[in-house]
């Protein structure tokens, strides 16, 4: 598994590595996690293919994740070429706090996500580990991936569609007026149920096959995800994205809260 480990970290060092030449050179940040998806998704099948185990476990998980690859590989790209020049505000914002060290503080973020992303395929790699035949477990995994596949590809759809009809307001549709980040939580569900393949009591494969759901929860709500994203919203969207906060929860979906008690609450203060 060592070398397979060393192939699939080379793999991510060297994809986002080329990820900030193209960054640097277009000046359309959006090709940055695109690139990290697939270099992901390619980082986690070279691992598992180098794993000595019965095939049928890791074939699922290796397949699962090529999904989730491919999918969201696709989308991010397709999104960013569609978009004409537009940069993406996040890593706008982060080359204007950055001045002229930029490009080099750019190389190292990105470095820093390669390292994420092989935490990922350490993770799925370990998920794949776990022996015994196929069973309930595997079928209730199968369940949440496929439930959380389809939850981003349904609110990716939903948010296209409304910028379509709706450019420069805020979507609460669907999905969205269910949770402000709707593609954020299903992504962190689709390696909660990869880890749910791994789970076997309390070892050290269980403990790395949780590294996935953790570390991305933690990433998306609390550093690169959520925050930069919404600081951006606050500041294009202002009064009104901060009434879409009142009402509907950030991350975990869940019925939003009526106008009225919204307004009762504002009025109390």
């Amino acid at each position: 598994m060592l070398t397979g480990a060393l192939l699939s970290l080379a793999i991510l060092v060297l994809a986002m590595g080329a990820a900030a030449v193209i960054a640097e050179r277009t000046r359309r940040s959006g090709f940055i996690d695109g690139i990290w998806a697939l270099s992901t998704g390619a980082a986690t099948l070279a691992l598992i293919l180098t794993l000595s185990l019965p095939v049928e476990r890791p074939l699922i998980v290796a397949a699962l994740v090529a999904v989730w690859a491919v999918r969201l590989g696709r989308h991010l790209l397709t999104r960013t070429l569609k978009g004409g020049g537009a940069d993406d505000p996040r890593y706008a914002a982060l080359r204007r706090e950055w001045g002229d060290a930029a490009p080099r503080k750019l190389f190292m973020f990105l470095e820093a996500q390669a390292i994420a992303g092989w935490l990922l395929a350490l993770s799925a790699a370990a998920a794949a580990s776990r022996p015994g035949p196929l069973g309930w477990q595997d079928a209730l995994a199968l369940a949440i991936v496929v439930t959380a596949l389809v939850g981003e590809w349904w609110s990716d759809r939903e948010l296209a569609a409304f910028r379509r009809d709706s450019a420069g307001k805020v979507c609460d549709r669907g999905l969205w007026g269910w949770s402000r980040h709707p593609n954020y939580f299903f992504e962190w569900l689709f390696w909660v149920g990869i880890a749910v393949l791994g789970l076997s009591g309390f070892n050290g494969q269980t403990a790395l096959a949780l590294v996935a759901p953790i570390a991305m929860y933690w990433l998306l709500v609390h550093v690169s995800g959520i925050p930069p994203l919404e600081k951006h919203m606050l500041e294009s969207r202002g009064e009104a994205f901060r009434a879409y906060q009142r009402r509907v929860c950030a991350f975990f979906p869940r019925p939003p809260r009526p106008a009225h008690d919204v307004s009762q609450r504002d009025s109390a203060r």
